[in-house]
């Protein structure tokens, strides 16, 4: 199958707010991950050590059916969309996106480095970056815009460390 162009910037963002939109009109709550992935965390954690599960206050919160929860749907939902939106434009292939100075075990490295940064990150905060930028963007939280800029900030201050990466 013949590779297809990528879609508009712009009509993805005209579909992401409608998604956003349908969320809040259907579910009454906007979008986010991080509370999927700590369901399935301490799903496993309560088959392994159950007592520790029911005797620390944050996981008790957590210990139940991950399926009884419908942001593990909406995870679930991005995951299958995603491979069927990578099929049908033909871009079904394993790549590892990288520039010309890193090998693929550092690139690798870097990215499982910054996506346990980031998981951590969400912990902490309670909440991940779609949840507080979609979701706090599209409700005009002060939190939202204030966090998203502080993102972008962030990202641009530390692209000049990484760009060697890169280029």
């Amino acid at each position: 199958m013949k590779e297809s162009k990528f879609m508009s910037p712009y009509l993805a963002g005209i579909g992401l707010g409608l998604t956003m939109l349908l969320a809040f009109l259907i579910m009454g709550r906007g979008l986010g991950a991080s509370g999927a992935m700590m369901r399935f965390d301490v799903w496993i954690l309560n088959l392994f050590a159950p007592a520790h599960t029911a005797s620390n206050a944050y996981f008790a919160n957590y210990a139940e059916n991950p399926l009884s929860n419908w942001l593990v749907f909406e995870v679930l939902g991005v995951m299958i969309g995603g491979f069927l939106s990578g099929a049908l434009a033909g871009r079904l292939k394993f790549v590892i996106g990288k520039g010309p100075r890193i090998s693929n075990r550092g690139r690798l490295i870097m990215a499982f480095g910054g996506g346990a940064i980031m998981g951590i990150g969400a912990r902490l905060a309670r909440g991940c970056t779609s949840g507080l930028a979609l979701t706090g963007g599209a409700t005009l939280s002060l939190g939202g815009w204030v966090f998203m800029l502080c993102v972008f900030g962030g990202a641009y201050a530390t692209a000049w460390f990484v760009r060697k990466q890169w280029i």
